[in-house]
């Protein structure tokens, strides 16, 4: 609402939602105190419609009260007007609200709109008006501190808390809290000397004291009897009980020292909810003992229990605690507060029931490349320790090998063709029984070819002619054993020493060389 006297200039009209920032204590009696929202205002009404004559005006302190618009002045939310007093004089207020709302005020606070105590409107403020009015609201804190000593010289047990001057400065309203009846005759005579006035003492509840006043909760807003709440109900400890509150009046009671006003607002809420709340009076009786309540949360349906002299706690359920009592009820204790909880079987999980489980994976993994690193550790042309065991010539014999077909003497009889000299710029110098090629150049180009095993590619008698090989045997007949110490092919020609124990990897024999033998591996039969 507008509040053109206040510092802000009129800042706090509808048209600034902040208002003055004075949380409601600027000095029009509090733009945010007790305000309201014309919501009709901008509704256009029909142009044979009678508006309603009556106007709200608030006062200092969210006080209010209706005046009636005799004389129709054009008047406006917030607009400063000189009304009628109550005794004698005038007084200046300000619009609060005007139209149909002011009779829907009036008849939620049961005021009869024909009423005769309804006084009429003077006129809209001016500005002599206005300033008249603020040099006597400038007098109202100096006369406050003075009448609080004139009481405690009078040692009056009641409490100031406020003054209103009217604004023609001939009557000051002094407000105050008692708990008894106070004899005041003697502080209204002093008051009247002094200041040149007519007193009137009005009592008010510690309740209204704090809407006066105002301040912040300790919710962090400002109080509710300072901004909105006009209703004071009377508020117990019952309330605070069915909301399982504690029972400490510090945190119970308000600014003004009562009970707060806000645990009537969930009231309502809780007692529904304890509706399906078991009453318990008596402790819960099992086998092991007797299960005193210790805790009950309304929303959720949970109730906790603990035995004498236990610590530890157990949450029961609504349902649970009914048939507890219930089974106390016939003369029966049951084994535990608890349920017995049917054994519900665990399905397998699924990474077990996979056939290639990552655990195993990973078991895998490990073991190949263990074997791999304990190949690469063996000395190069070293045989196993199992074959180096065995000496040759108690090995089993070699596997026969089916026999060719028929075709094969034929090809066998057919002389092979030389071998192709080797450049003259790659040819070694030396002995070929010296020398040998290294690398992959020793390993024998086709195991299963026509060269003998062991024997290299490029011997050092590259353009001798090879030797004729022995026809397969036809079917199944078994070949000639070989004499152990020979280590000559059937050609009739030496293999290099360089290629005698030259194996598959690294050097090694296929199936070793057993300790003390001499000569390489047996020739192969194809």
């Amino acid at each position: 609402m507008a509040c053109t006297s206040c510092s802000s200039g009129g800042g706090c009209s509808t048209s600034k939602v902040g208002g003055c920032g004075s949380k409601g204590g600027c000095s029009s009696g509090g733009c945010t105190r007790l305000n309201v929202f014309d919501w009709l205002a901008d509704v256009d009404m029909p142009s044979d419609f009678r508006g309603f004559d009556c106007v709200e005006i608030r006062f200092k302190g969210g006080r209010k009260e209706f005046f009636r618009n005799d004389k129709n002045l054009p008047l406006v939310t917030g607009d400063a007007v000189v009304v009628e007093a109550a005794g004698s004089g005038w007084h200046l207020g300000h619009v609060s609200l005007k139209g149909e709302l002011v009779r829907l005020q009036m008849r939620k606070k049961k005021v009869p709109t024909d009423s005769r105590d309804i006084r009429p409107l003077l006129r809209i403020a001016t500005p002599d008006d206005e300033e008249r009015w603020q040099a006597v609201r400038d007098l109202e804190s100096s006369t406050m501190f003075r009448a609080r000593a004139v009481v405690d010289e009078l040692r009056l047990k009641m409490k100031l808390s406020d003054v209103e001057y009217q604004a023609d400065r001939t009557r000051a309203m002094f407000y105050y809290s008692a708990e008894d009846r106070v004899d005041f005759r003697e502080l209204i005579r002093r008051l009247a000397d002094e200041f040149r006035i007519r007193v009137e003492m009005r009592q008010i509840s510690l309740r209204q004291e704090a809407g006066r006043i105002g301040g912040i909760g300790v919710c962090g807003r400002e109080l509710c009897c300072s901004t909105w709440l006009t209703d004071f109900k009377a508020v117990s400890t019952t309330a605070a009980r069915y909301q399982n509150l504690s029972l400490n009046p510090q945190k119970l009671a308000g600014q003004c020292g009562r009970l707060k006003c806000c645990l009537n607002y969930e009231l309502d809420a809780y007692l529904d909810a304890l509706k399906d709340i078991p009453q318990v009076q008596r402790p819960l009786l099992v086998a092991t003992g007797e299960a005193f309540l210790q805790k009950t949360d309304i929303f959720r349906k949970r109730m906790w229990f603990a035995f004498r002299g236990d610590n530890n706690w157990v949450m029961l359920s609504t349902e649970r605690v009914r048939e507890v009592q219930e089974l106390n009820k016939k003369g029966e204790k049951p084994d535990a507060l608890l349920a017995a909880r049917p054994e519900v079987e665990v399905a397998p999980a699924v990474s077990t029931l996979m056939e290639g489980e990552l655990d195993r994976l990973d078991d895998q993994i490990k073991s190949g490349a263990k074997r791999r690193r304990k190949r690469k550790d063996r000395p190069d042309g070293a045989a196993p320790e199992a074959a180096a065991s065995v000496p040759r010539a108690e090995r089993p014999p070699r596997r026969e090998r089916p026999a060719a077909p028929a075709t094969a003497p034929a090809a066998a009889a057919t002389p092979p063709a030389p071998a192709p000299s080797p450049s003259p710029t790659l040819a070694p110098e030396g002995p070929a029984e010296s020398r040998g090629r290294r690398g992959a150049a020793a390993r024998p180009l086709n195991r299963r070819g026509g060269r003998n095993r062991g024997e290299s590619s490029n011997s050092a008698e590259a353009g001798a002619p090879r030797p004729e090989r022995t026809p397969r045997p036809e079917g199944n007949a078994p070949r000639p054993p070989r004499a152990a110490g020979d280590s000559q092919p059937e050609g009739g020609q030496p293999r290099p020493e360089s290629t005698r124990n030259r194996g598959r990897r690294g050097g090694q024999g296929r199936r070793g060389n057993a300790p003390g033998a001499e000569g390489g591996s047996l020739p192969s039969a194809s």
